[in-house]
């Protein structure tokens, strides 16, 4: 299975395509797609075009994408929302199932904690696929997502999907245990 993972960004856009077969994963491609200044509009039809364009170019079974995290500056975090918006377009119109993956998860699978720094990512991405070097912050973290699918993808995403419903009647994971 080819799993195309996106780490979405106005300004940067990381992808990372991987292969599993069985419990083994292969680098495939992975880079950056870089927005020019200008306008928002111009920027995220970049954005579709050239996801679009690895999509065509790779052929993934399916894709994963990061969650956009509430940051301190509402603008930034609307103006992020919009690229992953261009972004999961790209993939859907390709006809991919989209899973998505917040930071927290992509961390905890790839690095085994949910606090890892990018460094920390990019060193277990690279052990991971077995890759000569490093790869760039948002190639890491797109690969990062694509490894956090093929790990388990279905189980994460259907916990992830509980989370909310669990929170609101004030229930919570604690040392692996649902407690109120």
């Amino acid at each position: 299975m080819k799993i195309i993972g996106i780490d979405p960004g106005l300004r940067t856009t990381g992808f990372g395509v991987i292969d599993k077969q069985g419990n083994q994963l292969a680098y495939i491609a992975s880079g950056t797609i870089k927005t020019p200044d200008g306008d928002l509009p111009s920027r995220l039809k970049v954005i579709l075009s050239s996801v679009s364009e690895v999509v065509r170019t790779y052929a993934p079974d399916c894709a994963a994408i990061e969650k956009v995290f509430v940051n301190v500056n509402p603008h930034s975090t609307l103006l992020l929302g919009q690229a992953r918006g261009a972004a999961i377009c790209a993939l859907v119109n390709a006809d991919l199932a989209v899973a998505e993956y917040t930071a927290l998860q992509v961390k905890q699978a790839v690095a085994g904690h949910g606090k890892a720094q990018k460094a920390q990512v990019q060193e277990m991405v690279a052990r991971l696929l077995h890759l000569p070097g490093l790869p760039g912050t948002d190639a890491a973290d797109a690969l990062g997502v694509a490894i956090c699918h093929a790990h388990g993808g279905d189980t994460l995403a259907a916990l992830g999907a509980l989370a909310p419903g669990l929170a609101r009647k004030g229930l919570r994971l604690k040392g692996g245990r649902l407690v109120g």
